[in-house]
């Protein structure tokens, strides 16, 4: 099974940044810190390299792609047809986006607001339980 919008749409939406996993990730090393430096250190690194990300990368919902753009330059485009299912883990504290396509899987952290993922997700690609 495959999606078809359930919306019609041609607007283009991107996605706003959102520093919380990077920030929380910062957070949780700095008590981590006192118990063992060498653990806090690669989770500071990670929430560094994951802010620079959620600066740099941009997330475009067309009417038929999910589109990925650094910049100005376009990285990746995942076309809407060729998913079959994807997910936000933890919706209450989301920090994972997985979508599995015709050849492959992916997941993302959660850099971007997640409440407009989440509806331009569930207007251009529902899964088959809220396409009834």
């Amino acid at each position: 099974m495959t999606f078809t919008p359930a919306v019609a749409t041609t607007e283009t939406v991107v996605l706003e940044p959102s520093f919380r996993l990077p920030l929380g990730l910062a957070i949780a090393s700095l008590p981590l810190a006192f118990l063992s430096l060498w653990a806090a250190i690669p989770i500071f690194a990670f929430a560094i390299f994951l802010g620079v990300q959620a600066a740099t990368l941009r997330l475009h919902f067309t009417s038929t792609a999910l589109e990925i753009y650094r910049g100005q330059t376009q990285i990746r485009t995942f076309p809407y047809a060729d998913w079959y299912h994807w997910e936000i883990y933890w919706p209450a504290v989301p920090i994972l986006f997985y979508f599995r396509e015709v050849n492959s899987i992916h997941f993302l952290p959660v850099l971007f607001d997640p409440a407009t993922l989440a509806q331009c997700l569930g207007d251009r690609c529902p899964r088959k339980a809220e396409q009834n």
